[in-house]
């Protein structure tokens, strides 16, 4: 899809539709959307008189022009109340502007944008939203639908700009949005993609392809390699599987002067989980194929940071393998080693992610790592805690989280502080070994993310478990049904601002 910023009046936009917005409780549509209004005679105006236009958000009133305009079709997209306008409002009533208008076989469109003026935005976080939020809303997921016309896209989308000093800032806006948005995409496509086509190695393949679009480094740890580091853990939930596991890393050097200048991102990348000797229930196991979207959440935010450029040395790292009930798989009971020589007693091979992020956040460590990020589909004890709506986050240094809450909060990507307290420390403690994999059902998505903290050595640490918003099962603003690629723009804003500060 092409998204351009001009400079103009929207009113003369020759584009199939041109979409222009409200905010709640407003009788009298000023700026651009009150001279659309006059040129239409005060059709909108009359709209809100009668109460059939209200401005809440996500509201959308369709008026054809009749010749009236260039165009043939305004939509007004309602932005809710003023006082609690922000970026994510943007995103959301682009998304819903952009489906809606593809519904009617819209091909070309023209908006006004949102928030830039009298909604206090600056032009920048503006076009960024609009971008993101158009691009998020209209994705789809049919590559394996064979049957059928595929359906109409909206093919092009001008951003109108009245204010010539605001272009500028659109446009560098437009262009980071881009970026996201693509990435996000990206994440998408392969956690919705089927495990038999989105196995270890083919994970690892689309992170050589985000590699070479940013010249960054690739190094792809093979099960030999992973043996003589003494990767026991990940080795263990590996061995029911046919299929070789892979570590993946990609290396992004922004600020080579000063290694020590770094981040880390983990992902649990378990590209099908049957839950291993401890099989899970048949139903709902087929969404168990995106048991790696923490993995692709990492190499999709990589994508991201090599296009943009931040000053920060980003490592971003794939622990990436089935969790299979295969006649050489591991068995409760069981105990492996880890990297960093710590053992743990297996006592439910269903609680794998944990298992290979201990050898991930060892090899971290042993990279140098100053500050790390993990991501894991880790719990469904986090889905009973916080829902479809929050990520739950887990750490051991209030500077990085907080750090992390704010790129949440930036990018509208809820993100919700656990606690970490020690007291929880004793359900994981093993009779046989150093620790044990599970800790009971108390507290499940606490002690699964405390026993991650245990292989991180003295680095800032925060854990992300994204079970439950992984996924999501309705349309609604800029997120659609599959996968939501959900945190990978939290990660890049947390690189661009610790490179930032």
């Amino acid at each position: 899809m092409e998204i351009t910023v001009d400079s103009g009046d929207i009113s003369a936009a020759e584009e199939d539709a041109v979409v222009v917005n409200l905010f709640e409780g407003v009788n009298s549509p000023g700026g651009a959307t009150g001279a659309v209004d006059r040129i239409l005679g005060g059709v909108i105006t009359n709209l809100i008189d009668v109460g059939e236009t209200k401005g809440k958000l996500g509201e959308m009133t369709l008026i054809h022009t009749l010749g009236r305009m260039p165009t043939g079709r305004v939509l007004v997209v309602g932005l809710g109340p003023a006082e609690t306008f922000d970026t994510d409002a943007v995103r959301s009533i682009s998304a819903q502007a952009a489906r809606y208008l593809r519904a009617r076989n819209v091909r070309t469109a023209a908006t006004i944008a949102h928030g830039s003026g009298i909604g206090g935005l600056d032009p920048h976080a503006s076009g960024r939203a609009i971008v993101e939020g158009t691009l998020l809303g209209l994705y789809r997921f049919d590559k394996y639908k064979s049957s059928g016309e595929r359906p109409p896209e909206l093919d092009s989308l001008s951003i109108v700009e009245f204010d010539t000093s605001r272009v500028g800032e659109l446009r560098t806006g437009v262009s980071e949005g881009k970026i996201l948005a693509e990435s996000v995409k990206l994440c998408r496509d392969l956690v919705n993609e089927p495990a038999n086509h989105m196995t270890p190695s083919d994970l690892a393949e689309a992170a050589l392809d985000v590699a070479k679009s940013s010249d960054m480094a690739l190094e792809v740890l093979d099960e030999r390699q992973m043996e003589e580091l003494g990767m026991g853990a990940l080795l263990g939930v590996a061995a029911g599987s046919k299929l070789s596991p892979r570590l993946i890393a990609i290396t992004y050097t922004g600020d080579p002067a000063n290694p020590d200048n770094s981040l880390g991102l983990l992902g649990k990348g378990i590209t099908f989980d049957s839950g291993g000797i401890s099989l899970k229930p048949a139903i709902r196991m087929g969404e168990m194929k995106g048991d790696m979207a923490g993995a692709a959440s990492v190499i999709s935010a990589m994508k991201a940071i090599g296009a943009l450029g931040p000053k920060l040395n980003v490592t971003g790292l794939a622990a990436a393998t089935e969790n299979m009930p295969g006649g050489a798989a591991q068995r409760p009971g069981d105990v492996v080693k880890a990297m960093n020589g710590k053992t743990i007693e297996i006592d439910n091979t269903d609680a794998e992610g944990r298992l290979v992020l201990a050898d991930a956040a060892c090899y971290a460590v042993s990279l140098g790592l100053k500050r790390i990020v993990d991501v894991a589909t880790l719990t469904g004890a986090m889905e009973v805690a916080l829902g479809k709506v929050a990520t739950g986050a887990f750490g051991n240094d209030r500077s990085l989280m907080d750090a992390v809450l704010s790129a949440g909060n930036e990018t509208g990507e809820k993100i919700w502080e656990m606690p970490t307290f020690d007291e929880y420390r004793e359900q994981y403690e093993s009779d046989v070994a150093d620790l044990k994999n599970v800790g009971g059902r108390p507290a499940g998505s606490i002690t699964g993310a405390m026993f991650i903290g245990e292989f991180v050595g003295e680095a800032a640490w925060v854990h992300l478990d994204i079970a439950g918003t992984v996924r999501s099962s309705k349309v609604r603003g800029w997120t659609t049904k599959g996968a939501t690629g959900v945190p990978v723009r939290t990660l890049v804003q947390l690189a661009q601002s610790l490179a930032a500060n």
